[in-house]
């Protein structure tokens, strides 16, 4: 049983780090970008960098993610959980040391109490902000100048995963999200297309297929007209739509 969100990843990436675990589509933009294991856990250690070197945050601490289902957000979950940090994914406003959000978010994100805000438009190939929201930093920009190894303290079974109104170790999420790969159907080895309005918590997205050593196909704005031609393109064995 794996205990720690960390250990899922690393999982993951020790199966087989160069196909794909994390493919991510936007109908509406047109963009679909591919991340192996080894880029995803790349992005992961960045951003695990970003907030213990640059930003200075330790364990226990928690991170705001105000973002909708994207990789970029599955990164800075992700990074946020290999720092140690608890994810606070709202919506109530509450103190946090950190937060992350977008920048049709950012008046939202503004009733948050925090000292370090980043935005991100989550725009393809990792692209820059051409305006950047008063009072935040550009995530994709700030990040690419730390390492790409993050080296800290195993994370324990423990510890808080989540923040909020309802705290959560990181043992009861990995708990969690196998009782909901089950739910789902999702098995070892299964790639699974997610419409990613109809599954918006990380849990499913995410957390479940990773757990389950799953990998993902997350469709924003899913045409329903692509859905056969896509399921056969990227050889998906499931549909959650």
């Amino acid at each position: 049983m794996i205990e720690t969100i960390p250990a899922a990843l690393a999982a993951a990436v020790r199966r087989d780090p160069t196909t794909p675990l994390l493919t991510w589509y936007d109908d509406a933009s047109g963009d679909r970008t591919e991340l192996s294991g080894a880029t995803m856990a790349n992005w992961v250690a960045k951003t695990a960098n970003l907030l213990v070197d640059g930003v200075g945050l330790g364990s226990g601490d928690s991170v705001a993610v105000l973002m909708p289902p994207h990789w970029q957000t599955a990164a800075v979950l992700l990074g946020s959980w290999a720092a140690g940090l608890a994810a606070d994914l709202g919506p109530d406003p509450r103190p946090v040391e950190v937060l992350f959000t977008t920048p049709e978010r950012a008046e939202v994100a503004a009733g948050w109490s925090t000292t370090d805000r980043y935005a991100t438009g989550l725009l393809p190939l990792a692209a820059p902000l051409r305006q950047i929201p008063p009072g935040f930093a550009d995530y994709t920009v700030e990040v690419r100048a730390f390492g790409d190894y993050f080296s800290s303290s195993p994370v324990d079974k423990n510890d808080r995963a989540l923040a909020g109104p309802v705290e959560e170790s990181h043992l009861s999420v990995c708990e969690m999200a196998t009782e909901r790969a089950v739910e789902l159907g999702i098995k070892p080895g299964d790639r699974v297309l997610v419409d990613a309005s109809a599954y918006p918590d990380p849990t499913d997205w995410l957390l479940a297929p990773l757990i389950a050593g799953a990998s993902i196909v997350l469709c924003g704005n899913l045409d329903a007209a692509k859905v056969q031609s896509r399921t056969e393109a990227e050889k998906a064995t499931l549909l959650l739509a």
